[in-house]
Formats: C-alpha cells, sequence, structure tokens
C-alpha cells in the first residue's frame, strides 16, 4: 500500500469453526428461526487458499503492477474463477474499467442476487485489492515484490467467500464480490467504483475489506483486527455473530489512521456507512510489506483458513438479520 508510507516510515500496513449456513425463508419471520437449519456445504480449505495465492503471487506475475502483463493474468484468473462459481457479472462484464494515466485498469465485480424477496435490494460488498507494486529493492538478485500477503491473501479470501456463498446460496442481502486494482496507486479503483455505484443510487448496506490476512497474531487476544474500529459497532457484531472474540482493535492501526489507507475508505466517504478492513497483521508480525520476500511459502494457510471459515457465518447472519444492525456510531 504505497500510498499511505508517508504516514509512517517502518509500520506494515494492516491490511488471520465452521460456517454456520443457514436457509432463507421469505416469509416475515423472527431472525433467530431463520438461523436454525443448516445446509450442508464445504468448508474452505488451506488448500484452495495456498493454490490462489500461490499463482497470484508467483514470479510468473512480476509483482502485479496495474497495467502489466502481470496484472491481466491474475484478472483473468480471477475471471475465470467468477465464471466457475457462475456468479453474475454486476456490469455487462466482470470488469470496472477505469483510466490510470495511460494504462487501462480494471476492478473485478462478481455479483449473487440474495434469496430473500426483500432483503436482495440491499447489498453487502465483500473486497480486496488483487494489485501489488510490481518490483522493489533487490535482495539477494530477487526484485520482484510478489505481493503474497499484500494482498494475494486478502483476494483469496474474497474468492473463496465467493466460491462459498455461491454455493450455498444462503445470503438474504445481495453480495457484491470486487477485487480492486490500483489500491496501491493510491485506492484509485475503489475510489473510481465507490463513485460510480453512489451515482447508481444503490443500497448499499456495509463494506467489509480483507487485507494481509496471511499470517496470524501471536500475542492477541483476538484473531483479526477490524480498521477505525471505534467508528461503528462493526467489531461488536462480528464478534456477537460468530460468537467469539475473532476481531479487536489494533492499537498501531488506530494511532497510524490505518482506516484511511485501504479500499474501504472511499466506500465510506462516498456512503457515509460502516465500511471497514479486517486485517491480521501489522508491524509485530510480518516483516516483508513491500519486499521481494513477501511471497506464498511465507504466510500461514491453516490460521488463513481458520479466519475466513469463521467470517462465513458472520457474513451470512449480516446478510440475513431483519434490519440493518451494523451502524455507525453518533458523533
Amino acid at each position: 500500500m504505497k500510498h499511505f508510507l508517508f504516514l509512517f516510515s517502518v509500520a506494515l500496513l494492516l491490511i488471520g469453526c465452521k460456517p454456520s449456513s443457514v436457509v432463507v425463508n421469505n416469509n416475515n419471520q423472527d431472525q433467530s428461526s431463520i438461523l436454525e437449519t443448516p445446509k450442508k456445504t464445504s468448508l474452505i480449505t488451506n488448500l484452495e487458499l495456498k493454490e490462489a495465492v500461490a499463482f497470484l503471487a508467483s514470479d510468473n506475475l512480476k509483482g502485479r503492477n496495474t497495467g502489466s502483463d502481470g496484472i491481466e493474468q491474475a484478472a483473468v484468473y480471477i475471471e475465470n474463477k467468477f465464471k466457475s462459481y457462475q456468479l453474475e457479472p454486476y456490469f455487462e462484464t466482470y470488469r470496472d474499467s477505469f483510466i490510470v494515466g495511460e494504462k487501462n485498469a480494471y476492478n473485478l465485480v462478481g455479483f449473487l442476487e440474495g434469496q430473500d424477496e426483500k432483503l436482495k435490494k440491499e447489498i453487502i460488498i465483500i473486497g480486496a485489492h488483487y494489485d501489488h507494486i510490481g518490483y522493489g529493492k533487490t535482495v539477494e538478485s530477487d526484485s520482484i515484490a510478489n505481493g503474497a500477503n499484500d494482498n494475494a491473501s486478502g483476494t483469496s479470501a474474497v474468492l473463496a467467500m465467493a466460491k462459498y456463498f455461491s454455493e450455498a446460496k444462503s445470503n438474504g442481502r445481495s453480495l457484491m464480490f470486487v477485487l480492486f486494482s490500483a489500491e496501491e496507486m493510491g485506492l484509485l479503483g475503489s475510489k473510481h467504483l465507490a463513485g460510480k455505484l453512489k451515482a447508481d443510487s444503490i443500497n448499499l448496506y456495509t463494506m467489509l475489506n480483507f487485507e494481509m490476512i496471511g499470517v496470524p497474531f501471536k500475542d492477541r487476544d483476538y484473531v483479526a483486527f477490524v480498521t477505525g474500529y471505534d467508528l461503528s459497532n462493526m467489531g461488536a457484531k462480528i464478534n456477537e455473530y460468530a460468537g467469539s472474540n475473532l476481531v479487536g482493535l489494533s492499537e498501531i492501526a488506530k494511532q497510524y489512521q490505518l482506516f484511511k489507507a485501504s479500499d474501504n475508505h472511499p466506500f465510506y466517504e462516498a456512503f457515509k456507512l460502516p465500511c471497514q478492513t479486517i486485517a491480521s497483521c501489522d508491524l509485530s508480525n510480518y516483516d516483508y510489506y513491500h519486499h521481494v520476500k513477501d511471497e506464498a511459502n511465507q504466510l500461514d494457510y491453516n490460521h488463513m483458513a481458520t479466519l475466513i471459515n469463521s467470517m462465513i457465518p458472520v457474513v451470512e447472519k449480516m446478510s440475513l438479520t431483519t434490519t440493518k444492525e451494523i451502524v455507525l456510531h453518533e458523533e
């Protein structure tokens, strides 16, 4: 996340159970009754996450810089995943195109309509950025900044959730799965899409962004943190829906205003709604931010699978509440 390096010279950017599947009932039922009936679906495995990260962070993709041949390969990979999950393109194609200087760039946007006739008019965005910086400082003749943790890890989470929900179809509200480009150039992809969706007057409930979830904390009483924790009840509701202390407040994130440093922020600015990032990495537990050693073999895939499988029932319940329970705190 090159654009916010001015915020701090050494701190890393945040941005690591079993899903309780549900059946949606379109009748005006109490929420608790809607959530009672389980539906069998596959758990997210560490192997599928590793496969996604290994491809996206391979040397062949040359660090996935916006406008490069490598990010084009990443985009095709994501499109093929969306197609295999039978997600609908939200626009004419999966690509939401924009221009960065003289370069063509594109977010990838897949859509899964909600199963509840009333709630499906509301949208939850699940996002992450799939670009990186291309090349970094050469170390031992290696100059490719592979971007495994930043942010192939978050990309793999969005793909895993897209796969899960496309099979389970357990979402009451509609889900929009977005992989952003040009995050490293100043959140350009998310700024473009947030403005476009705001102009279209979509009924956005919330935006949940995933960033650098590839390694665990060793000294926290939570698994991941939520940026802008004090701005809303997002963290409290995630823990309520998860039935555990899944997320918490990172003082590092708060100190360096990391809420403003990832793709959640343009959506918060445009919609003035809870739009926040989930991350499990800061300066204390990873040394390779924007480093050529940020490679696939550095990540903990068991941790990633645990976090994602814990977040799936959270997103399910988030999509099924009869009212929009996640709200900004009053100032």
